[in-house]
């Protein structure tokens, strides 16, 4: 009687297994890094405080004063995870809707578009509350982004990558002297937007969490629920409509719900750059192209990095800081001019 012998697994199964056991590994790496970059943030400042510190700050005593200092990083910290998770989400986002590699919220001019408007709605119309700020960074963040897309959609082969790097450029230059133009006759406005626009969360409250906390969710819903229409664009717009996507409708979704996220976090922790940027890039190599995997680890790796560049800022500089938009410019740049180097660009 013979023995029956099973078949080899067939090599694409192997490769799929594989993969998916590195993105779950991964995966689980990056919720204990991001469990550690919390207890970091909460521990480490101008003031180091002790596990009972931590333990009576977090349960709201303010007895000593590292103590309080714990409960006024606590909001802090949660700001950063929340921001940081919203740039990188809308950077792999962007990144995958124009299919540019050097896309980003701030490269693209998306930021900018929000800080005008913000300027703007602090100078002429007396905008003062985080809710206002959040609206109107919205309104900007999206007008921005029409508008890079517009004019790196004009002329034969629509908007490539250089076009529309090089139209986020320049649009950022001219919202930048536009900002200028505004603030330098209004002292009082300069005062209050000169700190902001540098990028921080050492002003995170409460009460500003719950305001932008919705608009970051719904956001991100639209970002998540845009990923496998992302998968398909990546394939080109005609092969993505001939397998019956909805080409345009895809990419205006999926941008809305970037640009929701990317108007809502600038909008409570000011132009903040770069992580939109690297933190996709990075997340690729770790768990591949897969949006519906490459989102979420991106939300992940975002929330680290701005966290850990946040302390990173504050340790330095003791008693001093040194505001987390420095410090994210300064680690991503080398990265953008490295990619920049070797990314092969299509002519204009």
């Amino acid at each position: 009687m013979t023995a029956a012998v099973s078949a080899p697994p067939a090599p694409g199964d192997a490769r799929t297994r594989h993969r998916g056991r590195r993105r779950v590994l991964w995966a689980v790496v990056l919720v204990v890094a991001v469990v550690g970059a919390v207890v970091l943030s909460v521990t480490f400042g101008a003031r180091d405080v002790s596990p009972g510190d931590i333990w009576a700050g977090l349960t709201g005593s303010t007895d000593t004063a590292s103590a309080a200092a714990v409960g006024k990083r606590v909001p802090r910290t949660i700001l950063a995870l929340l921001v940081g998770a919203a740039l990188a989400v809308s950077g792999a986002v962007l990144q995958g809707a124009t299919r540019n590699p050097l896309a980003d919220p701030q490269i693209l001019g998306i930021n900018g578009g929000a800080a005008l408007a913000i300027v703007i709605g602090i100078a002429f119309f007396g905008l003062s509350s985080a809710t206002g700020y959040i609206w109107t960074g919205m309104v900007g963040a999206g007008a921005a982004a029409v508008f890079v897309y517009a004019i790196g959609s004009f002329g034969r082969g629509g908007p490539t990558p250089l076009r529309l790097a090089l139209a986020g450029a320049v649009t950022a230059v001219a919202f930048s002297s536009l900002l200028s133009a505004i603030l330098l006759p209004r002292i009082n406005v300069m005062n209050v937007f000169r700190f902001w626009q540098v990028g921080g969360v050492g002003g995170a409250t409460v009460d500003t969490i719950l305001q932008v906390l919705p608009f970051l969710l719904i956001g991100l819903a639209i970002c998540l629920a845009s990923a496998s229409a992302l998968n398909t664009l990546a394939l080109g717009d005609e092969l993505a409509a001939g397998l019956g996507a909805r080409v345009r409708t895809a990419r205006l979704l999926s941008s809305a719900g970037a640009v929701i996220l990317c108007g809502a976090a600038t909008a409570v922790a000011g132009p903040i750059g770069f992580v939109g940027l690297v933190v996709p890039h990075i997340c690729r190599l770790l768990v591949g192209v897969d949006h519906r995997w490459l989102l979420p680890i991106s939300a992940a790796g975002g929330a680290i990095l701005l966290t850990v560049s946040d302390v990173i800022g504050r340790v330095i500089s003791r008693p001093e800081e040194i505001e987390v938009g420095i410090v994210t410019a300064l680690l991503g740049a080398p990265f953008f001019i490295a990619l920049v180097r070797r990314q092969k660009m299509r002519a204009l």
